[in-house]
């Protein structure tokens, strides 16, 4: 199972503060809107995204779909098929995704010690040929 990309999702108090530590250790932005509460920095192979009021805590991400370098990718594990296998042994998502849908689909776990999984899916699954 292929889960795509990995970044760290942090839960910040105050997203400029935040920024301008990061960007002090080399971090610079490749995506997100200030305005509404959420960056997306990298340096390097590393990626965090802060995020100001939109979850609690921190969390693990990964972007089945993409790449290390934010690029849509040919051939992954969609999502659904994530669920099913995750289901089958057991592990039952927090909040999940409709079986039958299609496209983007989002879904969060929680592991055995409470560490939040976030597994976010931005492009549509790949093509069966």
């Amino acid at each position: 199972m292929e889960l795509g990309a990995f970044s760290v999702s942090l839960s910040v108090k105050d997203l400029t503060a935040s920024r301008r530590f990061y960007e002090a250790l080399g971090f610079q932005q490749v995506a997100g809107v200030a305005e509404e509460g959420w960056l997306i920095l990298r340096n390097g192979d590393s990626v965090i995204g802060l995020f100001q009021g939109m979850f609690t805590g921190n969390m693990l991400t990964f972007n089945p779909g993409w790449s290390g370098g934010g690029e849509p990718l040919d051939d992954f594990t969609d999502i659904r098929a994530m669920q099913a296998r995750l289901r089958a042994n057991g592990i039952e998502p927090e909040s999940g995704v409709e079986g039958d849908s299609t496209g983007p689909a989002c879904m969060t776990l929680v592991d055995p010690d409470g560490n939040r999984v976030f597994v976010d899916q931005h492009v549509p699954a790949p093509s069966q040929d």
